[in-house]
This record gives C-alpha cells, sequence and structure tokens, in this order.
C-alpha cells in the first residue's frame, strides 16, 4: 500500500513496503552508514523497491532502516522534474572507499544515467555518513559536504529512529 502525506506546497512524503522500513534482528557489522537515494528520471518509486530487494540480498551490507520517500523540488538545474529521495541506513564491514566502488557499481547495475551535474538522473547513490568519520579526497567527502542544505537529506532524516 502507497500513502501520500503532503507536508507542504513544495514536499510530499511517500511510504512504501520498504520505505520506512526498521530492521528487526541485529547482526555485528562494523560501520554504521547512512545513504542517500534519489532519482527523478522514469518510475523512480519502483527503483527504489528493486534496489530495497537487491541490496538486502547483499553479502557486503546489512540494511538496517529506510525513511519515507521524500517528493521534493529539484535544485542547481531547476528545468526539471521534481526528485524522489530517501535515506538508507546500513551496517556494513567495507571501508569508505570500498563502500563509494560498491554504490558506483550498484549504480551502474541499475543503469544510471546522469547527463550533467544537479542534472535528471535515473540513480544516484551518496554516502552521506560513515560512522563519525570526516574525510575529504578528490572522489569522496564524508559527511556529503552538502547534506545540511538539502531538504532531500534533512527532512528524510528527521524520519529516522535510529542513531547514525
Amino acid at each position: 500500500m502507497i500513502i501520500r502525506k503532503k507536508l507542504d506546497e513544495k514536499h510530499t512524503l511517500i511510504t512504501t513496503p520498504h520505505y520506512p522500513y526498521m530492521r528487526k534482528h541485529k547482526q555485528n557489522r562494523r560501520h554504521k552508514v547512512v545513504l542517500g537515494l534519489g532519482g527523478n528520471i522514469g518510475d523512480v518509486q519502483r527503483r527504489f523497491e528493486h534496489l530495497y530487494w537487491y541490496l538486502k540480498h547483499s553479502r557486503s551490507i546489512e540494511i538496517v532502516e529506510t525513511t519515507p520517500i521524500l517528493k521534493n523540488p529539484a535544485f542547481g538545474f531547476m528545468r526539471q522534474r521534481e526528485y524522489l529521495n530517501t535515506l538508507m541506513r546500513i551496517e556494513t564491514d567495507m571501508t569508505p572507499r570500498a563502500l563509494l566502488t560498491y554504490v558506483l557499481h550498484v549504480e551502474k547495475k541499475f543503469k544510471r544515467k546522469r547527463f550533467f551535474k544537479d542534472g535528471p538522473r535515473t540513480l544516484d547513490i551518496d554516502i552521506i555518513f560513515y560512522d563519525k568519520i570526516k574525510m575529504q579526497t578528490k572522489d569522496l567527502t564524508i559527511p556529503h559536504k552538502e547534506w545540511k542544505n538539502r531538504n532531500s537529506v534533512v527532512i528524510p532524516l528527521s524520519y529516522m529512529k535510529g542513531k547514525i
């Protein structure tokens, strides 16, 4: 069952069978991570459901929690469709760099299409937080440098029940 709740004139929360989700059993993976998921090309909501099942069967990560999906305006390049965004809290034994390689592989497997910076895309997976570490390299900044300025992260984060 899909439920939509309008937060204001620009933001709508969407709940689906797996967004939000909370894990019932506990595993012992070392690192706690929050991933940001987004997209605005094609059936993004369906893609998120497929992504949930793909990651649920992964040996590399364990899904701990997901948030409701947020429908929100685009940022940066404004002449595009609204985005769907959600957060996924996971646990993993991978290092930040290995996790980045893994999520880039997952995006490729899901046939990610991105045309230019801040432009329309089929799927975007960002590492928002990784434990409480801070790092900045050419390819990876943790925490994600714009997370505080994006409703696409801040609003779903307010629905997250677990600790980061």
